[in-house]
């Protein structure tokens, strides 16, 4: 099979694995990449993210992953992104991304496995990768013509906006590279000026030490000065993606986001067992897969979207503030001092 019916049968498979987007790019390093994860961790904008920012001499050099490794396919797998419902249960609730309310990554999987097949049995040899320190997937997205980078430093597919996970196959076949797909952004503006904490500090840099989907996956305290800006989210944040111009046009804006698992309720994860919070809310990051963090994030949002007479709710957080646990203890006095505010605010 010549190289160019095979890019032909690699569509087909992605398309009927569910795939929206696929394109070819070639293993050289990522150069630029590197350079910036280096300069941006220097400059302390990682916020102490580990990732990529771990080892960028790693994670920009895709041929370190397959002995022989000549190409990268990379693919791209599309999630709902529409209004959010109303919880279906009583009490506060707890907000989720949409990128983790269902386990995307895991469907994105089994896609690129399905491409991969079609390689090997061509002879080739593949190995899979996707939300993994091994690979900046952006980037390579973005050189494999999936995409754009966007001010808001997401890949934008042209279509289907930021409302996709990314992952890659790499092989010893070699395929013709993508052509790059330019710039959509232009001078637009709206995810910078639409985070809710000024995280954007220029088009395309974010400082993951005012990210809201950073910090509540980083280890430690909360920092005090974002803590109301984090509203009722427990996990991600979706505000620079709401406001994209490509991404509100997306085929996905419009469709249905599970409302079981969109919300968590915030009492349930205040008196959960540690092994009931793994066992429930595993698959998202958790540092080092400790519960506690689970709860800090749960207590700050009771305290930024609970009802402030609410009884249990204040007898819960005096539960906490009475913990043995420093962090929590402190978390939950933030809380119980936030509904007093907002109780005089709204009297």
């Amino acid at each position: 099979m010549n190289a160019s019916a095979l890019i032909d049968e690699l569509n087909d498979a992605a398309i009927a694995a569910g795939l929206v987007a696929l394109g070819v790019a070639a293993v050289e390093p990522f150069e630029d990449t590197r350079e910036a994860l280096e300069a941006r961790k220097a400059a302390g904008l990682h916020g102490g993210m580990a990732f990529t920012y771990r080892d960028p001499q790693r994670s920009t050099d895709p041929a370190r992953i397959l002995d022989g490794a000549r190409s990268l396919v990379v693919g791209a797998w599309p999630y709902a992104a529409g209004p959010v419902g109303e919880p279906q249960f009583e009490g506060p609730a707890g907000r989720v991304a949409r990128y983790a309310v269902s386990d995307h990554y895991a469907a994105l999987h089994s896609a690129l496995e399905a491409v991969a097949q079609k390689l090997e049995a061509a002879g080739y040899r593949t190995r899979v990768v996707l939300d993994d320190n091994a690979l900046v997937d952006r980037a390579a997205a973005q050189r494999a013509g999936l995409g754009w980078f966007g001010h808001n430093a997401n890949l934008l597919v042209p279509g289907y906006g930021s409302w996709v996970v990314l992952g890659s196959i790499i092989t010893d076949a070699v395929l013709a590279p993508s052509e790059v797909v330019p710039d959509g952004c232009g001078p637009c503006r709206r995810c910078l000026d639409g985070c809710p904490t000024g995280a954007i500090i220029a088009p395309g840099v974010v400082d993951a030490r005012r990210c809201l989907a950073w910090l509540v996956q980083a280890e430690g305290s909360f920092p005090i000065d974002f803590r109301e800006a984090l509203g009722d989210r427990v996990y991600g944040c979706d505000d620079c993606q709401e406001v994209c111009p490509p991404a509100r046009r997306s085929p996905q804006a419009s469709q249905s986001v599970d409302t079981d698992t969109a919300w968590v309720e915030l009492l349930w994860m205040l008196n959960a067992t540690d092994e009931e919070l793994i066992t429930k809310l595993g698959r998202w990051y958790i540092p080092r897969r400790d519960p506690r963090y689970l709860r800090r994030n749960a207590l700050l949002a009771l305290g930024n979207s609970a009802d402030p007479a609410d009884t249990e709710v204040r007898s819960i957080l005096r539960r906490f503030v009475s913990s043995e646990d420093e962090m929590l203890s402190e978390h939950a006095q933030w809380a119980l001092e936030r509904l007093d505010v907002r109780a005089q605010v709204t009297s």
